[in-house]
């Protein structure tokens, strides 16, 4: 991952119980200004989206939303982005998303975030393209799903190198850090040689 690209961050339209979850948005948001990356993200206003939207704005960053029209009121479209890009589906929204990333990165969220982050890490299993993607553990949010993608590795559905390229840290700068030094594998999924 190259610095002088954007970070796609996909994280939750809601704040979450925990106040450190804000906290990290904004942590993130303002690193990826100072580093001089490009945010890409949700496109909307609340919620940790907002959240990091604002920090990265705020530290003088660029910032592109892509949102689609269904979602456009429902969560409070950003009025104050470098780029609003206003799409017509998810699926417009989230291949938007990766084309204009290096990178990605999941702030905690509930199941749209999940399912963001798990479609291009499959996608980087697959080979369709060589991104890396990453987990920000706040306050170990994530940590039952670490043991989980760990135990999906133990059990051989994902291969090692594979549940590598999900990279973890509670820092946002080390986090940053592990993306643009990853160096994603190039080999196949993990398919068992059919018996005859």
């Amino acid at each position: 991952m190259r610095s002088d690209l954007n970070l796609c961050v996909f994280c939750g339209s809601s704040l979450g119980a925990d106040p450190a979850y804000a906290a990290a948005a904004a942590d993130l948001g303002a690193e990826l200004a100072r580093r001089g990356i490009g945010l890409v993200y949700g496109g909307a206003s609340v919620g940790l989206m907002g959240a990091v939207a604002d920090a990265a704005l705020g530290a003088g960053g660029e910032v592109v939303g892509v949102l689609p029209e269904a979602l456009a009121d429902l969560e409070i479209a950003h009025g104050g982005l470098t780029e609003l890009r206003i799409v017509a589906s998810m699926h417009e929204r989230k291949a938007q998303m990766a084309a204009l990333s290096a990178g990605f990165v999941a702030l905690p969220g509930g199941v749209g975030t999940l399912e963001e982050t798990f479609e291009v890490w499959t996608w980087s299993q697959l080979g369709i393209h060589a991104k890396p993607v990453g987990l920000l553990n706040v306050n170990g949010f994530y940590d039952g799903l670490e043991a989980f993608l760990d135990h999906m590795a133990e059990q051989r559905f994902v291969k090692p190198v594979h549940r590598a390229i999900m990279a973890s840290d509670a820092d946002p700068a080390a986090l940053i850090d592990r993306l643009l030094a990853a160096d994603i594998p190039t080999d196949r999924k993990w398919v068992d040689e059919l018996k005859p």
